[in-house]
């Protein structure tokens, strides 16, 4: 009886939180009708199990029956980003996988259905995993490991407690099960008990302030804790009947080098300046050819610190550069290992999953994703053929790995699918072709790449401005590709994908990215209304509708679409920021500045991109004072804000501070050089403090640079006529 009735009591409790509505379910899928059919879809607040609510990722769209039908093979994909396919997951491994089975076995429905997600890992997969046990699954494939350290419970993570025993995490996750549970946690963090977490999503550069050195013991209890959650996730596959393919984890060894690196200053007894001179003459070295007598001094420095991975990287360039592959592998692998921010799977973890594999082969399928990856490099080591920045496949990248999940699956298939497939794998520009991958699709997925590596830790790798280069170079190469004739090709491309497969949201989502790149929004519109028909479960569709009619002005149409977005997902940061610009629009400035605030509330209070908009507002409202300081708080958040640079001087020259004004505009033709209206800017600027030699030269620049540029061509007139006057006697 002492146990019962505080068990009742605490049962009674959470049955009146649940039944009050408060908290949110945890499971990873979600029961509903779509279509008058009993349907799967992702839940979309299945991450606060596992973050901090202002952290929380979301799963990407999920819809399947809930039985599955007859003829259909079904193929569920467990992982994190990598595995989703970031940063498009229309063009990630489950899609390659799903092309080159249906061209293979032509008459057979194969259905991936991919569960990986953001920033999570094995404490969140495993759930998952036992979830999609009761789903009918025919196959499971696992491609998971590389956010083990950095994610929920790992041993630097900014997400809460790191590293703790597995008993722990799992009774943790046990009480977020339950509304109760749900409460008590929110209960500790509004009294900030526990660990402090930042304020907003950062993405990688939250966690420079958390480096893990090589030997801290927090690594051991990872690998202790991901290889119980591996074994658990295969028995659970076991229990139910399905056969599982694990994969090791590749990652990008040559060409990515390491993000933190560990120094020897921290041993009093090193000769850190000896260590220093030594690593400052391998590399002149090696910058002179001289590679042989780099390759000695590097192995030098590392005898007095064998950790730091900086020193491995650069030691198998020069192994690398000497053709000694083997060599350079292993050295390449080995700055990996000891990088102190370890957002990549290591060997390690690689190595739990191989002997998980082979502890019982009869019923686990393996995959050495380095091998299926080799054929793609020059010196079979993985690089930028393969990855587009450390860990995520580019479209080679994962059509290779795909292939090889192919292969394995092929194994596991019935004699009912096997009899009637083809003679060989599709080639990649096949399978490129079903999910109507085209070159306006590169080039943004390129795009979002080079922002993404224009940011901490990118810009503190060893070869950052090479990689900016060459991604710079190949959004030129691909620009140059995309011409009129292109340009047709692309849409049939699409239509001739969505006639094969009319309910395919990524396709419907695509097109309309391509159209509206292209510069058809109403066709784009249309594409983007069949995403809502498909998904009337998930905000994004109607979010990017939304943006679609704001962009042709039909602001009602798309504040209807904005606010249907809200409701589903009143969290979401984009959505109120979006609302707030189509209120501004529409002149309802007060209502627009409710949304700007709102979304701060949310999403921290320290968002430049709010700070610009809400600046807006305010300059439109005649709020001088109240713009001014939104801006420079805006810059001092984001100091290469250019548009917050531009706004600034702008409503400086209002108040007629042309001096101050006359240094935003300076600062925002430093950050675009070639940008027309701030050198117009600029001119007036200078024009209005009697500057007039250098108002003529920037006036000049930006006709050169905007001919059609009427104003630039009046102020120029103008001040060519004041000179002429003053020259004539």
């Amino acid at each position: 009886m002492l146990v019962v009735l505080p068990l009742l009591t605490l049962g009674l409790l959470d049955g009146i939180l649940r039944l009050s509505g408060y908290g949110h379910p945890t499971s990873f899928f979600l029961k509903t009708k779509l279509q008058g059919a009993d349907t799967l879809v992702e839940n979309p607040w299945f991450g606060l199990r596992f973050f901090p609510p202002a952290l929380a990722r979301s799963p990407s769209p999920v819809s399947i029956p809930v039985r599955k039908p007859t003829g259909v093979y079904r193929i569920f994909l467990f992982g994190e980003s990598a595995a989703l396919g970031d940063p498009r997951p229309a063009y990630g491994v489950g899609r390659y996988l799903e092309a080159l089975l249906r061209a293979r076995y032509p008459g057979v429905e194969f259905e991936a259905v991919c569960t990986a997600m953001t920033a999570i890992n094995s404490h969140a997969i495993l759930p998952m995993a036992r979830e999609c046990a009761r789903y009918q699954g025919d196959l499971w494939i696992v491609y998971m490991g590389n956010n083990e350290f950095a994610g929920p419970f790992g041993a630097y993570t900014v997400f809460g407690a790191q590293a703790p025993p597995e008993w722990t995490v799992r009774g943790f996750l046990a009480l977020e099960n339950t509304r109760l549970g749900q409460w008590l946690v929110n209960a500790a963090r509004a009294l900030h008990v526990g660990r402090a977490t930042p304020a907003s999503w950062g993405g990688m550069k939250m966690f420079m302030d958390q480096q893990l050195p090589p030997e801290d013991p927090r690594r051991a209890r990872v690998y202790q804790n991901f290889r119980r959650n591996l074994d658990d996730l295969v028995n659970a596959a076991h229990r139910a009947g399905v056969p599982v393919i694990l994969s090791s984890v590749a990652a990008n060894l040559k060409d990515c080098p390491p993000f933190g690196s560990y120094s020897p200053s921290t041993n009093a007894n090193s000769d850190l300046a000896g260590w220093r001179n030594l690593c400052s003459l391998a590399e002149t070295q090696a910058a002179q050819g001289s590679y042989s007598a780099a390759i000695r001094d590097y192995i030098k420095a590392l005898e007095s610190n064998p950790y730091s991975a900086d020193v491995h990287f650069r030691l198998a360039e020069c192994f690398l550069a000497t053709s000694n592959f083997v060599a350079a592998r292993q050295s390449f692998s080995q700055a990996r290992d000891l990088d102190t921010l370890p957002f990549r799977a290591d060997s390690k973890l690689n190595a739990l999953i191989s002997d998980a594999a082979r502890r019982d082969s009869k019923a686990v399928f393996y995959v050495d994703a380095e091998m299926a990856l080799a054929p793609l490099s020059d010196n079979g080591i993985p690089g930028s053929e393969s990855f587009y920045e450390h860990v995520h496949l580019n479209w080679d990248g994962n059509y290779r790995l795909a292939l090889a999940f192919a292969e394995q699956a092929a194994k596991c298939l019935p004699p009912a699918v096997t009899n009637g497939q083809t003679g060989a794998w599709a080639q990649p520009a096949t399978c490129a072709a079903q999910l109507a991958l085209t070159d306006w699709n590169r080039y943004t997925i390129l795009e979002e790449i080079l922002r993404r590596i224009s940011e901490p830790p990118f810009t503190g790798q060893l070869n950052h401005e090479t990689r900016l280069n060459e991604l710079t170079n190949a959004l030129r190469q691909l620009r140059l590709r995309m011409d009129r004739p292109a340009l047709e090709q692309g849409r049939l491309v699409y239509e001739a994908a969505l006639k094969q497969h009319p309910q395919d949201h990524w396709l419907h989502h695509n097109f309309a990215e391509f159209l509206s790149n292209t510069g058809d929004l109403p066709a784009a519109t249309e594409q983007m209304r069949a995403v809502c028909d498909l998904l009337p479960h998930n905000h994004a569709g109607y979010f990017q509708l939304g943006r679609l009619l704001a962009r042709q002005k039909k602001y009602d149409e798309a504040r209807i679409c904005l606010e249907t977005a809200l409701r589903l997902r009143p969290d979401v940061f984009d959505v109120r920021v979006e609302l707030g610009q189509v209120l501004a629009a529409q002149g309802k400035l007060d209502e627009a500045l409710g949304q700007y605030a709102e979304a701060q509330r949310s999403h921290g209070d320290d968002n430049a991109r709010v700070l610009f908009l809400q600046a807006d507002v305010f300059a439109r409202q005649r709020k001088q004072a109240e713009a001014i300081a939104s801006l420079r708080e805006a810059i001092r958040l984001r100091q290469n804000y250019w548009e917050a640079h531009e706004l600034l001087g702008i409503t400086l020259a209002l108040k007629e501070q042309y001096s101050a004004a006359q240094a935003e505009f300076e600062e925002v033709i430093r950050l675009r050089p070639d940008y027309a209206e701030g050198h117009l800017n600029l001119g007036i600027a200078l024009a209005r403090q009697h500057h007039f030699d250098e108002a003529l030269n920037h006036f000049q620049t930006t006709l050169r640079l905007d001919p059609q540029n009427e104003r630039a061509r009046q102020f120029v007139s103008t001040l060519q006529q004041m000179e002429a006057q003053k020259a004539s006697p």
